[in-house]
């Protein structure tokens, strides 16, 4: 799937913002990959999504990631296929594969305040969805 020959679903946009994060640090965990996996199949706006476009979406991301405005290209063709009303939802998803793996990295940090901004998540919200993901995601 390239962003000429086929463009995102709402769904799709949620799932490449997942990646985004996931592949931010240059590797993508297992812990991330399983998050991802667990969300795309247990929350209801997944409840309708072909787990088949995954793998499409994943490389559109990282293909997107390779080039000198991709990070700015996967942010327009997110805002395009994405309802502002799932804005947060999107921000919650990125939230969670950042924690998923017990540490949030310099480069995971930057994309998700690019993530707020692009999405134009309020301070106080973000804030809230970053603590929630912190602690569903604590050991002991």
């Amino acid at each position: 799937m390239t962003q000429e020959t086929a463009p995102l679903t709402a769904q799709d946009a949620l799932v490449a913002i997942m990646v985004a994060v996931s592949a931010s640090d240059e590797t993508i965990r297992t812990s991330e990959l399983v998050t991802i996996e667990r969300m795309v199949n247990h929350l209801p706006v997944f409840a309708d999504y072909d787990v088949d476009r995954i793998a499409p979406v994943a490389q559109t991301v990282l293909e997107l990631f390779e080039e000198y405005d991709g990070l700015d290209a996967l942010f327009g063709l997110v805002r395009e296929a994405l309802p502002d009303k799932l804005f947060e939802t999107a921000y919650v998803m990125a939230c969670d594969v950042a924690a998923a793996d017990g540490r949030t990295g310099e480069q995971e940090l930057r994309l998700l305040e690019e993530i707020r901004y692009e999405l134009n998540i309020d301070r106080l919200a973000g804030a809230a969805i970053e603590r929630a993901a912190r602690a569903r995601h604590m050991v002991l």
